[in-house]
């Protein structure tokens, strides 16, 4: 599976290029931080590379797929977040989030996860992410209830109401083996983000994906395009369930960086 060419912007990579694994290729060296996913949801549009480009961190370019960048709509229970080695944070640590993702190559070849904005019902961890680490959280009512075989998740921003979304999916026991572009999305073991002036990459690890049969009954959002993107019209090209796992994430790594050339005199 070949990426094609990645179009123009701010920094291009080195030619390496991390290969797509279903387990993370490096154990994170220790870990700043733990939480587990649970019930994820995950809604994919294919997005304009162009677009994606321009919303990307200093370093980073749109990952590719064929020729296509791709936009995710991801809900899920956050549970049990945990600083090192302490105990999980009571209360606090657990909430419902919602986040709209991009997909990024740096210019070591490490593909990642690019956060346009992360809403959840948790004000602390909402203060405390924007100011460690830059990520574009937001306070949000956010709220997931199950009907039997159905999850409907909800959530819409308290200081910008028109920023919302909804989904509302059927859920089976059959589990799913992902295909190549699902690897694509899903195989991502770090994330970009941009703090004090400086680009970096926060590996993480988690066990191999398990996904079940999902079914898209209805869905809205207006969060993809309060991120800056196009919002989408049609529905999801891709529609994912995952019962979820635990994840670790290691400390940030700031990228190289880039050269400057140096003058010559006249």
């Amino acid at each position: 599976m070949q990426n094609s060419p990645t179009p123009p912007g701010p920094a291009r990579s080195s030619g390496r290029v991390e290969p797509l694994t279903p387990l993370a290729p490096r154990p994170v060296p220790r870990t700043l931080f733990r939480q587990s996913w649970r019930e994820l949801v995950f809604l994919h549009w294919e997005a304009d590379p162009f677009e994606v480009a321009r919303l990307l961190p200093d370093g980073t370019v749109p990952d590719l797929y064929h020729g296509h960048a791709y936009v995710g709509l991801v809900f899920f229970r956050m549970e049990r977040l945990a600083v090192g080695p302490a105990p999980a944070l009571p209360h606090l640590g657990s909430f419902r989030e919602v986040n709209v993702r991009l997909y990024s190559r740096d210019v070591l070849g490490r593909r990642g996860v690019v956060f346009r904005s992360l809403d959840c019902d948790r004000l602390l961890p909402v203060l405390a992410a924007d100011a460690l680490l830059g990520l574009a959280y937001r306070w949000s009512r956010t709220r997931s209830q199950w009907f039997d075989g159905r999850l409907l998740y909800r959530t819409r921003r308290r200081l910008r109401p028109d920023a919302a979304a909804r989904v509302w999916v059927d859920v089976g026991d059959e589990p799913v083996t992902p295909g190549p572009l699902e690897e694509f999305l899903t195989c991502r073991w770090g994330l970009h983000g941009r703090a004090r002036g400086r680009t970096y990459h926060l590996p993480l690890t988690h066990p191999m994906w398990t996904f079940r049969r999902c079914s898209l009954l209805d869905w809205d959002d207006s969060l993809i395009g309060a991120a800056g993107l196009t919002e989408p019209r049609d529905d999801p090209v891709g529609v994912l369930y995952a019962p979820g796992l635990p994840v670790r994430f290691g400390p940030p790594q700031a990228l190289p960086e880039p050269r400057r050339g140096r003058r010559t005199g006249g």
